[in-house]
């Protein structure tokens, strides 16, 4: 349904000529093409504009992000290693978790190829956006639309960080109220993880979080002003080489990563928290790069 959409290749490793068929029966202009396995993989790739990957395992009830780590990061290693090959000017969204790691990944893959750019690498936070703004919309009695809360730091745990005291419009939090709608927003995957008793985790949401990611980045491509969304970029906002905050989208992806801005004691405290976390996520994503296992 997006207008800046031409051509939308599908790919998995199964079912995926399937979900292209039932696409493609859909009277808008896009043309919807399904590659299936992975002699297909440089077809679907080549000259892309926007890859998006939300490929791997769901969580289960008691796993961690971590848990899934050794299998989602070899997925997102290889299909790093095919962008690279078929169309390494494009612009990428990592969805797949753990995204604090999967990120890092990519870009030592882009690196070792020689076609890295961190403007064109974007784990996408969206949902973590989209969590926040409907949480505090329902606390405060706001019309969701009209909500925003900068979330930042990672997607994981303690590492996601909501900036409540930047909500706008602007609202007003207890301490011991900021704490719990905080630890909601962090937590809500598992919300939805053990709602669902063991059949997946967050996906229509996770969807509608990436269709707006794709359908900003497609915008600022286009050339359109003041596109800004939650992104998780190489950064200096901070000490860590990776990290989430609002930037702004333009035809070469990440225009610009804004700052902090200023923070609560309850917030200062919480990227002092999630600044070691992070740095381990990173860390291991880098050395799984750099020394995957066999």
């Amino acid at each position: 349904m997006q207008p800046y959409v031409s051509e939308l290749a599908l790919y998995d490793i199964a079912n995926t000529v399937g979900v292209a068929a039932d696409l493609s029966h859909c009277n808008t202009s896009v043309k919807v093409t399904g590659h299936q396995g992975a002699n297909s993989l440089p077809e679907a790739l080549q000259d892309a504009d926007l890859v998006i990957i939300p490929a791997g395992v769901p969580r289960k009830p008691g796993m961690t992000r971590d848990d899934l780590f050794n299998i989602n990061a070899s997925i997102v290693q290889s299909l790093a290693e095919a962008i690279a090959k078929h169309c390494p000017k494009a612009i990428i969204n990592i969805i797949s978790n753990p995204v604090n790691s999967t990120v890092p990944i990519t870009a030592e893959v882009l690196k070792a190829a020689g076609v890295y750019d961190p403007a064109k690498l974007m784990g996408v936070t969206t949902l973590d956006v989209v969590r926040a703004n409907t949480f505090v919309a329902e606390a405060k009695g706001l019309p969701v639309a009209d909500v925003d809360v900068p979330v930042v730091g990672g997607h994981a745990g303690v590492t996601i960080l909501p900036l409540l005291s930047q909500t706008t419009p602007k609202v007003e939090f207890g301490e011991e109220e900021a704490v719990r709608m905080t630890e909601r927003i962090q937590n809500a995957g598992t919300e939805v993880v053990e709602a669902k008793a063991g059949a997946g985790s967050a996906t229509l949401s996770m969807a509608y979080a990436a269709a707006r990611m794709a359908e900003s980045v497609l915008r600022g491509m286009a050339g359109e002003a003041g596109v800004y969304e939650a992104a998780y970029v190489a950064s200096s906002v901070t000490e860590l080489p990776f990290f989430a905050s609002k930037v702004r989208l333009g035809p070469n992806g990440v225009e610009e990563v804004l700052g902090l801005g200023p923070l609560s004691p309850l917030e200062e405290k919480g990227v002092a928290d999630l600044t070691p976390v992070l740095k381990k996520n990173i860390d291991t994503g880098i050395a799984f790069a750099q020394t995957p296992p066999k």
